[in-house]
């Protein structure tokens, strides 16, 4: 398979920017050159987007550790240092990786397929790649802290805490998969750019992005997904799963309508605090 699947031709296709992703996907590499390995070191959060192979279900998680937890072991795969038993879980089977750094707009997403270690695992890398600052928001800063994550709380719909929750949210996380892989994805926006449109539903708008539609692509050849919602300040998350799908506008615009199966709301969940956020000039005003 080239560098991209059937579902994110089809999309390019409908969006009418097949030439400029063919473009852009000559970023898509699979080695980690040293200014990627230099970045992954640096960073105390990871988003893994991979499928439950028990249920199916899609989910987007987050891993955190100090600077170094996480590295390049060779040229062709990175090492996790993580007590988390995801590897275990997920032994063999292809995932999706995100590291996001807030304080310079930067982010470098490596999928690829899991491996079990005694110190964590390791994920061979099938496509390495970075991504334009868009939509990130600035947090200048962030600290470790000593607390204590909560009991998971499983929900199959949203209630009022919840909606609040999303609907404060200047970002997330979004976990895709296709018949040979997984990807992590980062979404943002201004407060109020994901709406809850009823118990077991929500919304966002697809804006403009590097035109090769790996995520959107993904849903169109499998619609499940799962997003990440998590609050930079206590570390509480909200992970949740389903499906998701594209809608288009006559005017070329998109939105994506997520309907909810199980979600899981845990208190405290990262020991990682960040700053308040200065927004992204590129974020379109979500009223609009």
């Amino acid at each position: 398979m080239g560098v991209y699947h059937a579902g994110s031709r089809a999309v390019q296709d409908r969006a009418g920017v097949r030439d400029r992703a063919d473009h852009v996907g000559r970023s898509l590499g699979q080695t980690i050159k040293p200014v990627a390995a230099a970045f992954l070191e640096q960073q105390p959060l990871l988003i893994v987007a991979a499928a439950d192979p028990g249920t199916g279900r899609v989910w987007a998680s987050a891993l955190t550790g100090a600077p170094g937890f996480m590295r390049a072991a060779d040229p062709r795969r990175m090492s996790v240092h993580t007590a988390d038993p995801l590897g275990a879980r997920l032994r063999g089977r292809p995932v999706g990786t995100l590291a996001l750094d807030p304080r310079t707009r930067r982010r470098m997403r490596l999928n690829g397929r899991l491996h079990p270690t005694p110190e964590g695992f390791t994920v061979d890398a099938d496509q390495v790649f970075a991504n334009c600052p868009k939509y990130i928001q600035r947090r200048e800063t962030y600290e470790t802290v000593d607390r204590a994550p909560g009991t998971p709380r499983r929900l199959t719909r949203f209630g009022t805490e919840e909606a609040d929750f999303i609907g404060a949210a200047d970002t997330f996380f979004l976990a895709t998969v296709h018949r040979a892989g997984a990807d992590a994805g980062h979404r943002g926006g201004n407060p109020g750019f994901v709406r809850v449109t009823s118990p077991h539903e929500l919304t966002w708008p697809d804006y403009a992005g590097n035109a090769m539609f790996l995520s959107l692509g993904n849903l169109h050849a499998d619609p499940r997904a799962g997003l990440l919602f998590l609050d930079w300040e206590t570390g509480t998350t909200l992970q949740l799963t389903g499906e998701a799908r594209t809608g288009f506008g006559p005017d070329g615009t998109r939105t994506v309508r997520f309907t909810l199966a199980e979600a899981r709301w845990t208190p405290a969940a990262l020991p990682l605090r960040w700053s308040a956020p200065e927004y992204s000039p590129a974020n379109p005003d979500p009223a609009r």
